[in-house]
């Protein structure tokens, strides 16, 4: 079996009085499909959502336990979250694009990570494009607003868009 790359121990979830993940603790290893399986309404998302922080949006959740990525606890207080989920995203069941261009929705994250460079952004948008099954479907496309597209076209988007990242 490979190693783990991201090692869950104990987690708890509480949102307000309600524990809803209780003592977790698994193992996801490197290179390898894991897959999540269970009935709505489980803590499927909410699990997924403590692994890179997600989870502190959600208002009155307390969380406790210990999510080891890459060696360090994500769910130490003194981690910096946009670390952590520049490593580790989150791809919605439902689609999310931002209100924007499809060129713009995969060119965000790099940006706002500092890539300014023109050549660059187009080499990482065609990129991601191909690897998430979009390019030959969008590439006449790209500065059309990315809503315009099919729910399973903005489902491959958002994997392009965190692929960029």
């Amino acid at each position: 079996m490979a190693e783990a790359r991201i090692s869950v121990q104990e987690l708890n979830v509480f949102y307000e009085n309600s524990h809803v993940l209780k003592n977790i603790t698994v193992d996801v290893p490197e290179n390898q499909i894991t897959v999540i399986i269970g009935p709505s309404g489980c803590g499927k998302t909410t699990f997924l959502r403590s692994l890179n922080r997600l989870i502190d949006l959600v208002e009155e959740v307390r969380v406790t336990g210990r999510v080891l990525f890459d060696g360090m606890n994500v769910l130490d207080k003194d981690e910096d979250v946009l670390n952590i989920r520049k490593k580790m995203g989150l791809i919605a069941q439902m689609p999310n694009p931002l209100p924007m261009s499809i060129y713009d929705n995969i060119a965000y994250g790099p940006r706002i990570h500092g890539i300014k460079d023109r050549n660059e952004l187009d080499q990482i948008v065609e990129r991601c494009l191909q690897i998430a099954g979009l390019s030959k479907e969008v590439s006449n496309r790209l500065t059309e607003p990315a809503s315009k597209l099919s729910i399973g076209q903005q489902q491959r988007l958002c994997l392009a868009r965190a692929l960029a990242v």
